[in-house]
């Protein structure tokens, strides 16, 4: 057999071997094994993000709470204030109405936004609820599919290591050189060899001349223009 001959046979392996490990890289099971893992965590990261935003509306609600007590502690000043200081004209009469109007506004204004920062926080508090929930049920599948995939890659990895030794035997007889240009060739191109089918390269189609022909037919190392893959004949 010729050095392309032997390296024709080493590709099959080869290739039955990445085709194997490609197998149980595209495994329906573990591309729902990374769909779950990628949910849980971003589950996780709503979680984070929600206790946060729940911490810092706890802070603005002591503070909401500390503004109310502050404003009836002004508001039962001013009421003191005129009950102590009775108003002598209108325009005293106008700066008392004028203050507790404005101490009221702020009041309501403080209340509104309590009651805002409540609904708020208790829709938090209900989505989080809700993602536990969620994170719980898809940890468990998670690790139901775990034990199913690890015995799946099992089996599978077994049967890659036979393939691999399988190719490794075929290496036997080829020439460094060849193995090289090979190994050098399916960087970019896979598989690297093809062979001539109707005077055309078997994995681009693309026709060779006559004086082209005449080496691959001759057993020369004959690379296609095109994809660059070494052809046998």
């Amino acid at each position: 057999m010729t050095q392309l001959d032997l390296l024709w046979e080493y590709q099959q392996a080869d290739t039955e071997a990445d085709n194997m490990a490609h197998s149980i890289r595209q495994s329906p099971k573990r591309q729902k094994l990374l769909k779950l893992r990628d949910y849980i965590r971003d589950q996780q990261e709503s979680l984070k993000t929600l206790e946060n935003e729940l911490v810092a509306m706890s802070d603005r609600m002591d503070a909401l709470k500390d503004a109310v007590s502050l404003a009836d502690d002004q508001l039962k000043q001013l009421q003191k204030r005129v009950e102590s200081e009775p108003a002598q004209t209108s325009q005293q009469i106008g700066q008392y109405v004028a203050e507790a109007d404005q101490l009221n506004l702020t009041l309501g204004d403080y209340e509104q936004e309590i009651r805002r920062v409540r609904k708020s926080a208790e829709d938090r508090d209900r989505k989080q609820r809700d993602i536990k929930v969620r994170a719980i049920k898809s940890k468990e599948e998670f690790d139901a599919l775990r034990v199913e995939y690890d015995q799946e890659f099992k089996e599978k990895s077994e049967v890659l290591d036979q393939l691999r030794l399988a190719a490794e035997e075929k290496k036997k007889g080829i020439e460094p050189e060849y193995l090289a240009r090979y190994t050098a060739i399916k960087q970019h191109c896979t598989p690297p060899m093809a062979k001539l089918l109707n005077g055309q390269c078997g994995g681009c189609n693309m026709g060779f001349p006559s004086s082209v022909l005449a080496a691959i037919r001759s057993g020369k190392q004959v690379e296609c223009e095109t994809c660059g893959r070494l052809i046998i004949g």
